[in-house]
């Protein structure tokens, strides 16, 4: 039987007694004046008064209870084939040395740090060294556009940046580099320092002066005997900056604290995700995104858990069984990862034959969020992994799930294309366009009653105004998510789209999301997505993008006409579902979100930028050919960067 109810009615129904009861899970210098004072900031402050040091409870609080042995993080590059682990002990060591040559730099506490680097141990290290000493970090991807980086330096204007010499990826090196020079040179703000780790596959010139090479810098303070202690911290300063992926113009960067953060996602390990100290956890993200931030650095590490880092891809690190190979080498016992990935390696290996190769007994659950779960991925992971799939929904503002599958407090019954119930702490409602609540059954905008539980954004970094404007003025009394969806007769949430992505058909409103699921159902389709076109009688039309699934040598035009048909059999002749077309794959970022709104602004012929974040630009121009050559695209140029 399931916890989840009552615990949930607890959270409710006193939540200052059950956040300061979890609290107790995290170690304070200083306890808090009150758990919740809501008078501060934009709704009001977690543990406001406390003390308390993130990187000391992801580390040394480890290691002073005897357990500095346990590995703490795995690395996994298959792009380098390089495998290395890190004791509690030996990685404590490390982020205490980087931590000190920071502080011998003259960074200190609310200084900002950026972190422009690839998925290796070094960026772990930066960030948790920024923590150390009560430095903000703000992570960007790695290979992110020099424009882009440079309006998050500009926004954040850093004392240091910490790179590298460049990433690597299936058959190429990627300069980082002089993306980072180029940044700096086009920025207003010129931070100090640059720490660059020398990689041997590309090394980088050094700028005199401004420019420090990682590996001489840590040698010597290793030769010193350089370490840098735990900095006492308010629970509520900033411990990061994270920028919102695909943001144009001036950048968004979400504030994340420190008290509440910990408490969160300590909580969540076990009652959440079911893992225990000691087990190794995989979120095969990124540390540029929120679940790289939240699942691969703090939560396993702040819960005493062994964590992966893995440097590779779903598919082509060797092939479609890179996942299996992890899992099996390191004993996974949860892995986290975004739809699109596990909908790749359906595509390569439809039949799931890989996954034979390995032993995966200590493997209990998968877990999926960044983007919808359609229902047949997850049907597809189920049959072929033999283990609970859970799809959970959350976001960079809020930095843990909002809706979930709790695991540890006992599973609920799995509904497909659900992400299942709210996790504690968040109050969510169903609103219709005037802020009224909707009845189960009707889709509407999904918010948040204020307050937001712990490790929720508090603001914007220097934006407060416009954190109320984005995300707090359209329902007063609410944060909206911008998302749509409905509840069921249980309780169940569905999160069907984006709001923006919710398309009027002749006064009808549906979502992508909902057409997107019926569309997946076809035996040929990898994946796909669903945009609204603008259409002079009808207002918007759906137009459909399929990929299919690799080995099938079928006419594309019979597939089209075989997905048309079961939308209209399944959703009916008011979907006026009509326009679909095969192509080579989706355009999405590199965390693995389909760009649906680049894709419409093409079909509705608007001015549009090339996103910062896409994974490769080419696949827009595939799109467009794709459109135009059913006469469904008005051929508008791109908006100079």
């Amino acid at each position: 039987m399931s916890r989840y109810r009552e615990v949930y009615a607890s959270a409710k129904r006193d939540p200052e007694t059950f956040w300061a009861e979890a609290a107790r899970d995290i170690g304070w210098y200083k306890v808090w004046d009150r758990v919740f004072d809501p008078y501060m900031g934009e709704y009001g402050r977690w543990f406001p008064g406390a003390e308390c040091n993130t990187a000391y409870n992801c580390l040394d609080r480890h290691v002073e209870k005897g357990r500095g042995q346990q590995k703490a993080l795995i690395y996994d590059s298959p792009v380098t084939r390089t495998t290395k682990a890190f004791t509690y002990a030996e990685l404590t060591h490390e982020v205490a040395t980087f931590a000190g040559a920071l502080k011998d730099l003259g960074i200190g506490k609310g200084d900002r740090v950026i972190v422009y680097m690839p998925m290796v141990p070094e960026a772990v290290i930066a960030m948790l060294a920024c923590a150390r000493i009560g430095a903000i970090h703000s992570v960007v991807f790695g290979g992110f556009a020099a424009s882009e980086l440079a309006t998050r330096i500009d926004d954040s204007k850093p004392v240091a940046i910490v790179s590298a010499s460049c990433g690597v990826e299936p058959g190429r090196v990627v300069a980082y580099k002089p993306l980072l020079d180029k940044a700096i040179e086009l920025s207003r703000h010129k931070p100090a320092h640059c720490m660059i780790l020398q990689r041997p596959m590309l090394e980088a010139p050094l700028v005199p002066g401004r420019d420090h090479d990682w590996d001489e810098v840590v040698r010597d303070a290793k030769s010193r005997g350089r370490k840098a202690g735990c900095v006492a911290v308010a629970a509520t300063d900033p411990l990061y900056i994270l920028y919102t992926s695909g943001t144009t113009g001036q950048p968004k960067g979400v504030v994340r604290d420190n008290g509440g953060h910990m408490v969160a996602l300590k909580w969540s390990m076990k009652n959440h995700y079911g893992v225990e100290p000691g087990e190794a956890f995989w979120a095969a993200s990124d540390v540029g995104w929120v679940v790289g931030h939240s699942y691969i650095v703090y939560a396993p590490l702040l819960h005493g858990a062994t964590t992966v880092l893995y440097e590779g891809k779903p598919v082509g690190t060797p092939d479609a069984g890179a996942f299996w190979r992890v899992i099996a080498e390191h004993r996974v016992a949860a892995m986290f990862t975004a739809p699109t990935a596990f909908r790749a390696i359906k595509k390569e290996d439809p039949r799931g034959e890989l996954i034979r190769n390995y032993d995966l007994r200590a493997f209990r659950t998968l877990f999926l969020a960044g983007e919808r779960a359609d229902p047949e991925t997850v049907k597809w992971a189920e049959e072929k992994l033999g283990v609970p799939v859970i799809d959970h929904w959350w976001q960079t503002e809020t930095g843990w799930a909002i809706c979930g599958n709790p695991v540890g407090l006992g599973m609920l019954p799995v509904k497909h294309g659900s992400p299942t119930v709210p996790m504690p702490g968040y109050d969510l409602h169903v609103l219709d366009e005037k802020g009224q609540p909707l009845p189960p059954g009707q889709n509407g905008t999904l918010a948040l009653k204020l307050p937001l539980p712990p490790s929720c954004l508090p603001t914007l970094w220097n934006s407060s105004e416009r954190f109320r404007k984005s995300y707090l003025s359209e329902f007063p009394g609410y944060y909206t998510t911008s998302d749509a969806g409905y509840r069921d007769e249980d309780g169940y949430i569905f999160v069907m789209a984006r709001t923006d992505d919710v398309i009027n058909v002749a006064g009808h409103r549906l979502s992508t999301g909902q057409i997107e699921e019926v569309v997946a159902r076809h035996k040929d389709v990898a994946e796909c997505a669903v945009i609204g076109v603008q259409d002079e009688t009808k207002g918007q039309l759906p137009a459909g993008f399929v990929v299919v699934n690799a080995g099938v040598e079928r006419d594309p035009k019979d597939i089209e006409a075989e997905v048309i048909s079961l939308v209209r059999e399944t959703i009916g002749p008011v979907a006026a579902f009509k326009n679909v077309m095969v192509v080579k794959r989706l355009p999405k970022t590199r965390s693995g979100k389909i760009l649906r709104g680049t894709m419409r602004q093409l079909a509705d012929g608007e001015p549009w930028k090339m996103p910062a974040t896409i994974d490769d630009p080419a696949i827009l121009d595939e799109i467009a050919q794709a459109l135009r050559q059913r006469g469904a695209i008005r051929g508008a140029p791109p908006v100079p960067a």
